[in-house]
């Protein structure tokens, strides 16, 4: 029993340190290769075109064993322009496993859904959830949580995304795996350039 248990912690602490160890702190060249990369894809293309704005974040890493944690930095857009920076936070519990890194895009439909987001401090409400896409053919493709946070619509790599409370969020799997079925949400704060 207690080789188990030691066993479990020592896999729970090389996973989150896994998870941790993708550098989360991305510089210019992430930002411009994430939207490129979310440009190409025809799930994504044509928000680039009518949003009002969107928050990028190239690398988002998330490890856990019952317990779980995400952490990403990101910059946020307003017709094309860098308005400011953006982090993102999650905690989880239930039934989760392993580690990942995944890029996240969030548009907003309007200004409103953009001025809400950007007000210093932003969480998901129960409704959101995300289409995972896969942005090529090295991506694996993962789930990036479940039910109060932005989720995986499933694995239809066809799935239609549409704005729920004026956002639209979107995933790609850059590495890892990560089973869950966890309550989940992420919270972001937000700081003007």
């Amino acid at each position: 029993m207690q080789r188990s248990t030691n066993l479990f912690f020592a896999s729970l602490v090389m996973l989150l340190g896994v998870a941790f160890s993708v550098p989360t702190f991305a510089n210019e060249n992430a930002y411009s290769e994430a939207v490129t990369n979310f440009k190409k894809a025809s799930e994504t293309r044509d928000f680039f075109n009518s949003a009002y704005g969107y928050a990028i974040f190239p690398t988002v890493a998330k490890g856990g064993i019952g317990i779980g944690a995400a952490y990403g930095n990101g910059r946020v857009y307003q017709g094309g322009t860098y308005m400011g920076d953006s982090s993102l936070t999650q905690l989880s519990i239930g039934f989760q496993l392993g580690g990942q890194a995944y890029s996240e895009i969030i548009f907003f439909k309007d200004a409103k859904a953009y001025n809400e987001f950007t007000s210093g401090s932003f969480e998901f409400s129960a409704q959101a959830s995300a289409v995972a896409i896969n942005l090529g053919a090295n991506a694996q493709v993962g789930t990036t949580g479940n039910s109060a946070g932005a989720g995986q619509a499933g694995s239809n790599h066809n799935a239609a995304a549409a704005y729920i409370n004026g956002m639209a969020i979107f995933t790609a799997a850059k590495g890892g795996l990560m089973f869950e079925a966890a309550l989940a949400g992420q919270s972001f704060t937000f700081d003007a350039k």
